[in-house]
């Protein structure tokens, strides 16, 4: 995949995987910084000790919401960037399930596939992507979503056809 694309480029990645990031570590310092960011200061992620006493996971896990949070990074390590772009902005999520917890220690990774792109309005692209975090080594993922994003352009970039 091209690391630059052009507006007129978009609509040809419907249904294409277009892009798979690099791996992130998600480590107990992460963790711990998400839990003081987010005062979400749970046992299962921030307590090594009692964590692996007291749950199934063998130790601290990551929150949901830090898995899901790391697709910003991972759009920006492995999307192309659209040459007409002046500002992108997240619009949300359709649907989110979270299926595995990341251990810890863990390496997730981003796998986008364009599932939709269309034009709103005169400098506006709405991209919806299928998007997939990996866990290394296992054979379930952390979490699949369905995420919108917007990418605003001049309007005298705007595609004739569009």
């Amino acid at each position: 995949m091209p690391r630059e694309i052009h507006l007129t480029d978009v609509k040809d990645l419907v249904g294409k995987e277009i892009g798979l990031s690099r791996w992130f570590t998600v480590d107990q310092t992460m963790i711990d910084r998400f839990a003081q960011a987010t005062e979400d200061h749970q046992f299962i992620h921030t307590d090594p000790v009692r964590a692996a006493q007291e749950t199934p996971f063998g130790g601290t896990i990551a929150h949901g919401f830090l898995s899901l949070s790391l697709l910003s990074a991972m759009n920006y390590d492995c999307l192309p960037k659209v040459i007409e772009q002046t500002m992108g902005i997240n619009y949300g999520f359709d649907k989110v399930r979270f299926m595995t917890p990341v251990k810890s220690g863990a390496r997730v990774r981003g796998r986008f596939t364009m599932a939709d792109a269309r034009f709103r309005g005169a400098g506006m692209l709405m991209c919806t992507y299928d998007v997939t975090v990996e866990i290394e080594d296992e054979r379930k993922p952390a979490l699949t979503a369905n995420w919108l994003t917007i990418i605003q352009f001049d309007p005298k970039d705007r595609p004739e056809d569009a």
